[in-house]
C-alpha cells in the first residue's frame, strides 16, 4: 500500500468549499454543490464526507454517476489518491461488475444500480451520504433516484444526507427540489475552479451537409470532422479530444484518420476497460482520442490541449416504430458545447475547433432536454409503480412526467402484465423491475425462458438489448450464432450481459418452472423471443420481401436477405427514412402464425368491420392480429349504425360531392353561405364540409340512415336536404328570397340570377349594360351592394362596378367610346341615367 497522496489532495480547488459543504449538510441534511470540472468534486468530496481524509467521522458514502466509465474512473482515481487498490476503502459497482469489499466505505455506482438498490431496500440501510454527481445531465434514472431519496428522507430516514453535484447546473432548481418545501430550499455551495483560456476556432463545412435523422449522420459531416482533426494536429500541439455522437461515428472517423502522426483511441461507454484506462492515463506519445459524450464531464483526459467538437449529440426519444426508447442524433446544446470546450483548458491554455459557424451557435438550444420530457417512460412508470406511486404524483421530480407519455407507458405495462389496469405493480412487475431491462425485454426474458430455457432466452434478450453490429446481418438467429462463435468486442459484451441476465433474479428461474424447451431450433426461438418483446411488429408477408406489421406499418427487407421468403416475420429492429412509406427491417427472425398469435395474443380481435374503402362501403366479418387480417368473409347484413358511420367517413374523405347537387342546390348553398357571412345569427354555416358533416343529423336524415352504399348517396337531393337547416323556428327562413334573392329584376324587365359563389367577396350580378339604363343606385342584397359585371351586347365583360352612379358619370364614357363602333346596332345614349333600358338592338326597339 502506498501512502496517501496528500500533495495531490491539497492541490484540488474544491477543498476550499468543503467546510461550507460539511456545515450545510450538518445543518440541513442536503446541499447543492456547484464546482467546475477538475476541482475534485467527484474525488475529494466523497473522501472527506466518508472521513477517509480530513479527520471527520467515518461514514458510508455512495456516489452515483450517470455512466459506467465515469463510475470506474472515479473509483480508480480516489483509490489512487488514498494509495490503495480499488476494492479496498473505495470500490465501484456497475451493471455486470462489482469491485468492492467488506472494508469499502466509498462506493461509486451508476444511477441505474442505485435505483435497483432502492427498490430492494428503500431505507438504503448502512448508507449515510449519497452524492448525485453530474446532475445537470438530467438523465431519467438520476432524476428518479433523486425523487426516491427525497421520499426516503421525508418518511424513513431523515438523517440520510444528500448532495447534488455538478459542474454546470440549475442550482436554484436543484436547491428547490432538495429543499423539499423548506423556505429557501437547500443550501448552494459553490467552489471556484482553475481553468485556462480556450480559443474558439469556427470550422464549418465548406459544402452542404444533411441534418441528422434518427441515428443517421451524413457521411460528409464525418469526413469534415476528420479533416478538422487533421487541421488541429497540424496547427496545435498536445493531444486532440474529438467529440462524436456515437460508437459508429467513432469508428468511421477513426477509419479516415489513417496515417496521422498520432495514436488514435476510441473511448465510449462500451469500450473495454483496458482501452478506457489507456485513454485516461498520461501518454508519452501524441494522441487523438475520439469520444462520445462520456468524456464531457466526470473524466479528466490528461494531455488534451485541443478539442474538436462535431456539434452532435445523442438524446433519447420514443421510437414509436420500434416500441422502445431509442437514441436520436441531435444538435448539441450550447451548455454541452461549453462543457466540451472546457476539456481543452483543464491543464493549460487550449483551443476548441467547432464544426459549425458562429451564426449557427446562437440558434442552438441552451441546454439539453431533460430525459423525462422526451424519453420512453415505460421503465420509469414501472419503477414508480413498484415504489408505490403509479402516477408519480407524490415524487419530488425536477420536471413532472408528461401525461401522454405516462399513459402510453401504462398501456405497455398492462400489456406485458407488469401492472394492473389501475397502475399498481403486480408481483410479475416487481420481478421485471429488478432485471435492469425495458419492460418489453423483461417480458421476453421471463416468458421466453419458460419456452426455450433461461440460457437461450437470456442470450437472445442480450442481443435485443444492445443491437448487434450491422455486419452481423439482418437475421436475428444468424446474429445469435455469430455472437456465440465470435471473439469481437461486441461478442464479449454480449456474453457478459447474457450471463448477467441468466443470473440476475429468481424471476427467470421461476418462469421456467413447468417445462422449458417447448420451442426448438434457433430460428423458432429467435422469432418467439423477438415477437414477445415487440408483438406490435409481428409481420405477415404480402409479397417477396414485403410485409405488413401488426402495428399497420409496411416493412421491407433488403435484397439478398434470407428472410425475404418467410411467411411471417418477427421484426426486432426497423427504421424508416423521413420520406419512405415502408420501414426497412434491420433485424428480424422467421416466425410462424401460431407463434405470432401466441406472442401477440392481446392484439387478437374478431368483429364486424364496416368502413369506406375504394370509394364505397365495405362490410366484412374479420379476425385480426392488429392490422393483419387473419380471416375475412363478406358481411351480408351489417349493422345500420356501422353503415351510416362508414357513409359519413366516405363523405368526409371524398367530399359532399357524393350527394346529388343540382344547379339550384349549389345556388342555395351559396346563398346560405352569403347570409351566414353577412348576417350570421340563425343563418347556418354551410361553406365548410366538416361543419355540415358534424350536423348530419340535422339535414341528411332520414335519407342517410336509409342509404347502404355510394349509389344511395348520389340519390340524396342536397338542395332539399339543405332546406332543413334554414332557420324555420325563428321565422327567418321565410325571408330567404327577400334577403338573398335568387334573381334580381333589372330596369329592362329581365330577371337576372345573382351569383353568390364567391366565398369572401360580394354577390355578382352579370347583366348587359343596356339593360341597366336609368338605374341610378346599385342593387343591394341583405344591405350589401352587388358587384355589377356590365356585359357587352355579345355577353362579354365590359366593366365591373359596385357604384353605378359613379360609373354612369365616368367609366361609361370610356366604355361607350370603345364599344359603340363595334356594336352600332345597339343603343349608346350620351346620358344613360335617363335613357330607356333596352334588351335588344335599335331596330327591334323601333318596331
Amino acid at each position: 500500500m502506498t501512502a496517501i497522496r496528500q500533495a495531490d489532495l491539497d492541490a484540488l480547488p474544491v477543498r476550499e468549499a468543503l467546510p461550507e459543504l460539511v456545515s450545510a449538510l450538518d445543518g440541513h441534511g442536503a446541499a447543492v454543490l456547484c464546482a467546475p470540472p477538475g476541482t475534485g468534486k467527484t474525488t475529494l468530496v466523497p473522501l472527506v464526507l466518508a472521513g477517509l481524509v480530513g479527520g471527520g467521522p467515518r461514514r458510508r458514502v455512495v456516489v452515483a454517476e450517470p455512466r459506467r466509465i465515469a463510475a470506474r474512473a472515479a473509483a480508480r482515481r480516489m483509490a489512487w489518491l488514498l494509495g490503495e487498490q480499488v476494492g479496498g476503502s473505495v470500490g465501484f459497482t456497475v451493471r455486470g461488475e462489482r469491485v468492492a469489499g467488506p472494508g469499502t466505505v466509498v462506493e461509486v455506482v451508476t444511477t441505474g444500480v442505485l435505483l435497483q438498490r432502492l427498490q430492494r431496500d428503500q431505507e438504503l440501510s448502512g448508507v449515510d451520504v449519497v452524492i448525485l454527481d453530474e446532475c445537470h445531465e438530467r438523465h431519467l434514472d438520476a432524476d428518479t433516484v433523486a425523487a426516491f431519496l427525497l421520499d426516503v428522507r421525508e418518511t424513513l430516514r431523515p438523517e440520510l444526507r444528500l448532495v447534488a453535484a455538478s459542474a454546470t447546473t440549475d442550482a436554484a432548481g436543484w436547491a428547490r427540489v432538495l429543499g423539499h418545501g423548506r423556505p429557501g430550499g437547500a443550501p448552494v455551495v459553490t467552489a471556484a475552479g482553475v481553468s485556462y483560456p480556450v480559443e474558439t476556432v469556427w470550422a464549418p463545412p465548406a459544402g452542404p451537409v444533411r441534418p441528422p435523422h434518427g441515428m443517421r449522420v451524413d457521411p460528409a459531416q464525418l469526413t469534415h470532422v476528420a479533416s478538422v482533426v487533421r487541421r488541429a494536429l497540424a496547427e496545435r500541439s498536445g493531444d486532440v479530444l474529438c467529440f462524436l455522437p456515437g460508437v459508429g461515428e467513432l469508428a468511421r472517423v477513426a477509419g479516415q484518420l489513417g496515417g496521422v502522426d498520432a495514436e488514435v483511441l476510441q473511448i465510449h461507454g462500451r469500450a473495454p476497460a483496458a482501452v478506457q484506462d489507456a485513454a485516461l492515463a498520461p501518454s508519452a506519445h501524441r494522441r487523438v482520442i475520439l469520444a462520445t459524450a462520456v468524456a464531457e464531464s466526470s473524466l479528466t483526459v490528461p494531455g488534451v490541449r485541443v478539442v474538436v467538437d462535431s456539434g452532435l449529440a445523442r438524446e433519447p426519444r420514443v421510437d414509436h416504430a420500434r416500441g422502445l426508447g431509442a437514441l436520436a442524433t441531435v444538435r448539441a446544446s450550447r451548455a454541452a458545447g461549453r462543457q466540451r470546450a472546457g476539456r481543452a483548458g483543464r491543464e493549460a491554455p487550449g483551443a476548441v475547433y467547432r464544426c459549425w459557424s458562429e451564426a449557427e451557435d446562437g440558434r442552438l438550444p441552451a441546454f439539453p432536454s431533460p430525459e423525462i420530457r422526451i424519453a420512453d417512460l415505460a421503465q420509469f412508470a414501472l419503477q414508480a409503480a413498484c415504489w408505490g406511486d403509479p402516477d408519480a404524483a407524490g415524487l419530488a421530480l425536477p420536471d413532472p412526467p408528461p401525461a401522454g407519455a405516462m399513459a402510453a407507458a401504462r398501456e405497455v405495462l398492462v400489456a406485458v402484465g407488469a401492472v394492473t389496469p389501475d397502475g399498481r405493480a403486480t408481483p410479475r412487475g416487481v420481478g421485471m423491475s429488478r432485471l435492469g431491462l425495458h419492460p418489453r425485454l423483461a417480458r421476453a426474458l421471463l416468458d421466453g425462458a419458460a419456452a426455450i430455457g433461461p440460457r437461450r432466452a437470456a442470450e437472445l434478450v442480450a442481443l435485443l438489448s444492445e443491437e448487434p453490429p450491422r455486419e452481423y446481418g439482418d437475421d436475428l438467429a444468424a446474429a445469435w450464432r455469430r455472437a456465440r462463435a465470435g471473439g469481437d468486442a461486441y461478442a464479449v459484451r454480449w456474453r457478459t450481459e447474457a450471463t448477467r441476465l441468466r443470473r440476475s433474479d429468481g424471476s427467470v428461474a421461476a418462469a421456467t418452472a413447468g417445462g422449458a424447451g417447448a420451442v426448438a431450433g434457433d430460428d423458432a426461438a429467435a422469432g418467439f423471443v423477438a415477437a414477445l418483446a415487440f408483438p406490435e411488429r409481428v409481420a405477415k408477408a404480402k409479397g417477396e420481401g414485403a410485409f405488413l406489421m401488426a402495428s399497420g406499418t409496411a416493412a421491407e427487407l433488403g435484397d439478398g436477405s434470407r428472410l425475404r421468403s418467410a411467411p411471417w416475420l418477427a421484426v426486432a429492429v426497423a427504421d424508416r427514412g423521413p420520406h419512405s412509406a415502408s420501414a426497412r427491417v434491420r433485424l428480424g427472425a422467421v416466425l410462424d402464425e401460431d407463434t405470432a398469435r401466441a406472442a401477440a395474443a392481446h392484439l387478437l380481435a374478431s368483429g364486424d368491420e364496416v368502413r369506406w374503402e375504394d370509394g364505397d362501403v365495405a362490410a366484412r366479418a374479420t379476425h385480426r392480429l392488429g392490422a393483419i387480417a387473419l380471416s375475412v368473409r363478406p358481411l351480408k347484413n351489417p349493422d345500420p349504425a356501422l353503415v351510416r358511420a362508414a357513409l359519413l367517413e366516405g363523405l368526409g374523405s371524398d367530399g359532399l360531392g357524393l350527394l346529388r347537387w343540382t344547379p339550384d342546390a349549389r345556388a342555395l348553398r351559396a346563398r346560405l353561405g352569403f347570409l351566414h357571412r353577412t348576417l350570421g345569427g340563425a343563418w347556418p354555416d354551410v361553406a365548410d364540409d366538416g361543419v355540415l358533416l358534424a350536423r348530419a343529423d340535422d339535414w341528411l336524415e332520414p335519407e342517410l340512415s336509409r342509404a347502404r352504399r355510394r349509389a344511395d348517396l348520389a340519390r340524396i337531393d342536397a338542395g332539399q336536404a339543405l332546406n332543413r337547416l334554414l332557420p324555420w323556428a325563428t321565422g327567418e327562413a321565410a325571408r330567404l328570397d327577400e334577403l338573398a334573392p335568387e334573381r334580381i329584376e333589372v330596369p329592362s324587365g329581365s330577371r337576372i340570377r345573382v351569383d353568390y359563389s364567391a366565398e369572401h367577396g360580394q354577390p355578382v350580378l352579370a347583366v348587359k349594360l343596356q339593360e341597366l339604363f336609368g338605374l341610378a343606385e346599385t342593387p343591394r342584397v341583405a344591405g350589401v351592394p352587388v358587384l355589377v359585371h356590365l356585359l357587352s351586347p355579345a355577353g362579354r365583360p365590359a366593366a365591373v362596378t359596385a357604384d353605378l352612379a359613379s360609373f354612369w358619370q365616368g367609366g361609361y364614357l370610356a366604355v361607350r367610346a370603345e364599344l359603340r363602333g363595334r356594336y352600332p346596332k345597339h343603343p349608346w345614349p350620351q346620358d344613360p341615367a335617363t335613357a330607356e333600358p333596352a334588351r335588344h338592338t335599335n331596330a327591334r326597339l323601333r318596331r
